[in-house]
């Protein structure tokens, strides 16, 4: 049986990917805080990465495959310190964002990263990605590395894609505000492709670097898909940036935003190359797949719940009254 270690598993990524492992019949413990429980099956090792003796009890055995996902330099550091020599193959998953630059569609894995952090300085989130792929720099060839782009899919926290179909389903006939998606790109991975892609790569004991994404799709492609699968009967609303922005509705993510809108000077963010992704067997399952999964999870959850990332309804409709006003003078 094959012995895994997942550095969390009790998040949304970690906890997919510890599912996908035991799914295949692996031994699978998950080394976390505790505040959430590890997947039914997993073994949960209750520790705190910030603290001394974080990797003291794992530590004391073998792995076949370590995963690590984290995006705090010193936590990567101290647990290649203390597991490199433990572990047989290694798992990082990283991110895009550790690109230096977003202005090139279609960039590969050669291109230039950020400059990493320094271990233990407060600092951006690229940055920091980029130190931890420093740092699992050591484990040379026992080393796989992930780097997605968008990770959607049921259970997201983050909003930023399920935000369309729940906003199209839950507005029915009513207008739904989009930005101006002419020229505009989105490119996902969908949560269970990447923890699949993880998982059998670390089976093989295949070593690199890639790409973790899905096809490069027209904005409005995406959108049409959601507003289509959610049965929306309303108008739809582009709007151009400028307008956006007089407004104060910001890209991308966060509060008063419209999620998988970029800036114009970053083509290259959400068309990156996915070649060697799918050369080393990676597989991203068709958009209206994974629109159909995260509108199931949405309409569970709750379609006008909090979120962490859009346009509350109040706020759209607010906004479209604000743009009709602008439009009479």
């Amino acid at each position: 049986m094959t012995d895994v270690l997942i550095l969390g598993g009790t998040g949304w990524v970690s906890g997919r990917i510890a599912q996908a492992w035991l799914d295949r019949g692996a031994q699978v413990t998950c080394l976390a805080r505790g505040g959430r429980p590890a997947p039914a099956g997993a073994h949960l090792v209750t520790a705190d990465r910030d603290g001394p003796g974080a990797y003291e009890e794992v530590a004391r055995r073998e792995w076949d495959e370590v995963v690590d996902i984290s995006s705090h330099p010193r936590h990567v550091v101290d647990a290649v310190s203390a597991l490199e020599s433990r572990a047989v193959h290694w798992s990082y998953v990283s991110s895009v964002s550790v690109y230096a630059s977003a202005a090139e569609p279609g960039a590969d894995e050669s291109a230039a990263i950020v400059e990493p952090a320094r271990y233990g300085a407060a600092d951006d989130y690229a940055r920091a990605k980029a130190a931890a792929e420093e740092a699992v720099g050591v484990l040379g060839d026992r080393l796989a590395i992930s780097r997605p782009g968008l990770i959607v899919g049921p259970g997201d926290p983050t909003d930023r894609f399920g935000y369309w179909p729940a906003r199209f389903a839950a507005a029915a006939a009513e207008p739904v505000v989009i930005p101006e998606p002419e020229g505009s790109w989105a490119q996902v991975i969908d949560v269970d492709d990447l923890a699949a892609f993880v998982v059998s790569a670390a089976a093989r004991g295949w070593r690199g670097v890639v790409n973790a994404v899905g096809e490069s799709t027209p904005l409005a492609e995406v959108l049409t898909a959601a507003r289509e699968a959610a049965g929306h009967t309303g108008a739809v609303v582009p709007v151009p940036a400028a307008r956006l922005a007089a407004h104060d509705v910001a890209y991308w993510a966060g509060p008063r935003s419209l999620p998988l809108w970029l800036p114009d000077d970053m083509p290259g963010f959400a068309s990156r190359d996915g070649r060697a992704f799918r050369a080393a067997g990676g597989r991203s399952r068709a958009l209206p797949e994974t629109i159909a999964r995260v509108l199931a999870d949405e309409r569970a959850r709750g379609l006008d719940r909090p979120r962490r990332a859009g346009l509350s309804r109040e706020d759209e409709v607010a906004l479209l009254d604000a743009l009709a006003a602008d439009d009479r003078g």
